[in-house]
């Protein structure tokens, strides 16, 4: 096993549950994990372009964050993507938003000290495990087809607790300051009027 590998397994193993059961159960649970977001990575590749917002969200959305991007055409196309891939995910855009405004502020070249990417803050490694060699998680589309993925994906591993899903997309589980500061943002500013 190469070191990269070694660290994916072991980053997972920190996430996933059976990490108990020894390297086999673990290894088995990353390969069904792995292939399940592939499958949702590639369904929403060929699918993104079905789902449109509503005339009035957008507008509405686009109003709200006009202080942070003050540009029109670019704001307007983050939330087209933005809405297609929550939805996609089976996400409520409005928590997007929240979880974007939380972890980023919106900086769609956002870095942080742990290495995570974009506005979604995304770590490099999912690229390795579940993206193709020209991702870029700084592309907008790209970075909010990962961000949604996985949150999906921690939400149906915690069986539709959105408090503990936050909490894992933050590396967090286990608190509730992370998951409470995405619902003051919704419950402030993104939760529809």
């Amino acid at each position: 096993m190469n070191p990269r590998t070694g660290l994916i397994l072991l980053l997972l193993g920190l996430v996933l549950p059976g990490s108990a059961y020894g390297y086999s159960a673990q290894q088995q649970t990353s390969e069904r994990l792995y292939q399940a977001m592939r499958d949702i990575i590639a369904a929403s590749r060929e699918d993104g372009a079905q789902q449109q917002p509503d005339p009035d969200w957008l507008d509405e959305m686009s109003d709200r964050l006009r202080s942070r991007i003050p540009q029109s055409d670019y704001r307007k196309a983050m939330l087209q993507a933005l809405y297609q891939e929550a939805r996609l995910a089976n996400l409520e855009p409005e928590l997007v938003l929240a979880v974007i405004e939380v972890e980023s502020n919106f900086d769609r070249f956002a870095l942080s000290h742990a290495g995570a990417r974009g506005l979604m803050q995304v770590m490099p490694f999912w690229l390795d495990t579940l993206g193709n060699g020209g991702d870029n998680l700084f592309r907008v589309r790209t970075n909010l087809r990962f961000g949604c993925t996985i949150l999906r994906h921690y939400l149906d591993l915690e069986n539709g607790n959105l408090t503990r899903a936050l909490a894992r997309y933050n590396g967090s589980l286990g608190q509730t300051w992370y998951p409470d500061r995405v619902y003051q943002s919704l419950a402030e500013r993104w939760h529809p009027r």
